[in-house]
C-alpha cells in the first residue's frame, strides 16, 4: 500500500504565486451578483473595468466609496477579485488618479 503525501497549502500558494509571476495571472470577472455597483450607475465586473471607470469618475463619486474609514474599491478587489496586493495599494490611494495608477501597476501582472 502506498501513501500519497497531501499537498501543504503554504507550498501550494508558493507554487501558484511562482506560476503567476512567470505566466501572468488570469483576470477575474465577477458575476452579476458580485459586480461593483458605483453610485454613478456604472456596474463593474473586473479590475480593468474599475481602472477604466476611474479615468472618468467624478471626485464626489469616488469619495462616496473611499473615505477615512472605508475603501469599498479595495474591499471588493480583495474579496471578490482576489487580488490582495492590489487592494493594499488601493487603500493608500486618496484620489481617482492615484487609485488608477495603483491598479495599472497590478494589471501588468495579468494575462489579458
Amino acid at each position: 500500500m502506498t501513501t500519497k503525501k497531501l499537498v501543504d497549502k503554504k507550498e501550494l500558494k508558493k507554487v501558484v504565486k511562482k506560476a503567476d509571476t512567470k505566466m501572468g495571472k488570469s483576470l477575474v470577472l465577477a458575476s452579476n451578483q458580485k459586480s461593483f455597483w458605483v453610485n454613478d450607475g456604472r456596474i463593474l465586473n473586473s479590475l480593468m473595468a474599475l481602472h477604466a471607470a476611474l479615468d472618468s469618475m467624478e471626485k464626489s463619486h469616488f469619495e462616496h466609496h473611499v473615505g477615512k474609514d472605508k475603501n469599498d474599491f479595495a474591499q471588493w478587489v480583495d474579496s471578490v477579485l482576489c487580488d490582495s496586493a492590489c487592494a493594499v495599494d488601493l487603500r493608500k490611494a486618496k484620489t481617482p488618479k492615484s487609485a488608477r495608477v495603483a491598479i495599472a501597476k497590478h494589471l501588468k501582472h495579468y494575462v489579458i
